[in-house]
């Protein structure tokens, strides 16, 4: 029986999307979770299989908390969006370093395309029982280095938390 568990949850973990964002400063790879977070999951893919994501950038650089990108051109343009998924953040993931989450307006229910890194085990953005949190999706399984490298861009010059060289996603890539 044990056996059979094991290669049950070997089937699901081979069956999670992987996507890869090229950045301008290089690779990071995502494992998303659409067992834990199925409307969220399915909205990420769409955006990324129509290529919303190319050419957008990481508009939101907060060192220690978080990296944000998915919404903004280079030059700050907010991008059209579809209408906003239900908010799953009561799925039993947390907002640890490295997983991805999305962002959202204080509306529960406003998510649209623009995601988070975490870059430090940010419980305060978990949901708890009287309040919804951040939807986490998925998690960073390689290219944790680059996104260290967005955080140590100089920022500030336009935005106060953007680098002052925008760092875009220049394509995505999604695998099965």
């Amino acid at each position: 029986m044990a056996a059979d568990q094991a290669s049950d949850k070997q089937a699901a973990v081979s069956q999670s999307p992987k996507v890869e964002l090229t950045t301008d400063l290089g690779t990071i790879t995502l494992e998303l979770f659409p067992e834990k977070a199925p409307e969220t999951v399915k909205n990420f893919l769409r955006y990324c299989n129509d290529g919303f994501y190319a050419g957008t950038i990481f508009h939101r650089v907060i060192p220690g908390f978080v990296v944000q990108a998915g919404g903004m051109t280079f030059d700050y343009v907010k991008k059209e969006t579809r209408d906003p998924v239900v908010n799953e953040s009561q799925n039993g993931l947390r907002n640890q370093r490295g997983t991805v989450a999305m962002a959202r307006l204080p509306d529960p229910d406003s998510a649209t395309s623009q995601f988070f890194i975490n870059l430090n085990n940010n419980t305060h953005l978990d949901a708890t029982k009287d309040a919804p949190g951040y939807t986490v999706f998925g998690r960073v399984t390689y290219g944790m280095d680059v996104v260290e490298k967005i955080t140590e861009e100089p920022q500030g010059k336009y935005r106060p938390q953007a680098p002052d060289l925008p760092i875009r996603i220049l394509g995505v890539t999604v695998t099965p």
